[in-house]
């Protein structure tokens, strides 16, 4: 599912709308299911298809994108626009040895995430070569709700933090199969804030089942989540909760340790 571009509002005469622009039509590209036309481009990112042009062609002159006889692609090249925060955090050089013992330990692959929005984005991964039915690498985005890293994310915000974080419109393609009432949805990470991890069983799509803990800074705020994830039918959730679980904990202790010995880590700005 595509979402509409988000409304600017109260922006401010330094606003550079068309910088603003670029980046709808790079997040349309990035959503699309293979090569997208330019009345495509134009439509989803609310823009005349002379503008959406202008910026297809610029973006295609930067590198960021690759125009076909079918429409136009997003190159490799984009990877830098994430990895550069990542770079920039040290996620990736603080979580990666733990990331590499949780998934010798368990046999799974194991990741870490950080908030976008009403989204998580995937700042780390390790994968071992097992059945998936959703691609993850670097800067994957899904919805947070329906996955055990967004779950534990959010039942670390405060109230109003988490109506602004639910709130922003998702720039995930993927539409879960859990969609719950607000009063589930409270009851679901009540149950994740007094046992201090989360669970999910084929929420976001069929055949995975995960679980995530929080890891936090010397404040005690949770600024990534890692997790344990595995296909349902390969893994038990019994094998799960009872054996990849405190192996899983006891990771997430020592990245927040790591975090405190090295300095607090930035987070994804809620957008």
């Amino acid at each position: 599912m595509t979402t509409a571009p988000p409304r600017r509002e109260a922006t401010g005469p330094d606003f550079v709308e068309a910088l603003a622009r670029g980046l709808d039509v790079i997040r349309v590209l990035g959503e699309a299911v293979g090569p997208a036309s330019l009345s495509v481009v134009a439509e989803r990112a609310g823009l005349a298809r002379p503008t959406a042009r202008r910026l297809l062609i610029t973006l295609e002159a930067l590198g960021y994108v690759r125009g076909t006889e079918v429409g136009f692609l997003l190159t490799p090249k984009v990877l830098e626009l994430g990895t550069a925060h990542i770079g920039q955090s040290g996620l990736w050089d603080v979580l990666r040895p733990h990331l590499v013992d949780l998934s010798a330990a368990t046999g799974e692959s194991t990741s870490a995430a950080q908030l976008d929005g009403s989204d998580i984005v995937y700042a780390c991964r390790v994968a071992v070569p097992k059945i998936i039915t959703l691609q993850v690498t670097i800067g994957t985005k899904f919805p947070a709700l329906p996955t055990s890293l967004g779950k534990v994310l959010l039942a670390n915000l405060a109230p109003e933090e988490l109506e602004k974080a639910l709130d922003a419109p998702s720039h995930s393609p993927v539409r879960p199969r859990w969609q719950p009432t607000r009063e589930e949805r409270d009851a679901e990470l009540a149950t994740v804030r007094a046992r201090g991890w989360a669970l999910t069983d084929e929420q976001l799509a069929p055949g995975i089942r995960s679980a995530a803990a929080p890891v936090r800074d010397g404040s005690g705020r949770a600024i990534a989540a890692v997790n344990v994830s595995a296909h349902a039918a390969e893994t038990s959730l019994e094998t799960l909760v009872e054996h990849h679980v405190p192996l899983l904990l006891q990771a997430a202790s020592a990245m927040s340790a790591d975090v405190v010995r090295l300095g607090r880590i930035p987070t994804l700005a809620m957008g």
